[in-house]
């Protein structure tokens, strides 16, 4: 976070992403919401059009059905693997959503925390990476998708993520 409260940008090799994205193949959607305006709506259909399932993770709407998924309450009662979380929630959330997946990662093989846009949490991070999982803040898997595999389109265009400069790798 900068001073002024605003989430920066991380820049991410294009490999690590694209090697993310290949090895995933069940994601865990945590805040995807059943409302088919709201953006986990259709980063979720577009997921799941791209051939990977999406499980919607959401207290409000446990039970629904989104998509042809059935929602549940929180990770761990998603019967199955998961290889991904994906959080659709705010910053400061982003820290106890992380510290369930590193919980149930040896059960559910958990591999990846991933941390939409909008969206950082340097600490919960910090302690996904020493468990043992990839992470990715601040970035949105369908924008990532569509950019890394050529399928670019007016989603995400405006996002201020994609650039033609190439950004300062992370230490």
């Amino acid at each position: 976070m900068t001073s002024a409260g605003v989430v920066t940008t991380i820049p991410y090799e294009d490999g690590y992403l694209r090697g993310i994205l290949r090895e995933v193949r069940t994601i865990a959607m945590v805040g995807a919401s059943p409302n088919w305006v709201r953006p986990s709506n259709f980063a979720m259909k577009y997921l799941m059009g791209k051939g990977f399932r999406v499980i919607p993770v959401n207290p409000r709407h446990a039970g629904e059905e989104v998509h042809g998924e059935t929602v549940y309450v929180r990770l761990a009662d998603i019967p199955g693997s998961i290889d991904m979380v994906d959080i659709f929630r705010n910053s400061e959330a982003a820290g106890p959503i992380t510290d369930e997946a590193i919980a149930l990662a040896a059960e559910k093989g958990i591999k990846v925390i991933w941390m939409q846009l909008g969206v950082r949490n340097d600490a919960a991070a910090r302690r996904a990476e020493a468990a043992g999982l990839r992470v990715v803040m601040n970035r949105c898997p369908k924008i990532e998708y569509a950019r890394l595999f050529g399928e670019l389109s007016w989603g995400g265009v405006n996002s201020y993520i994609i650039s033609s400069k190439r950004p300062k790798m992370r230490p």
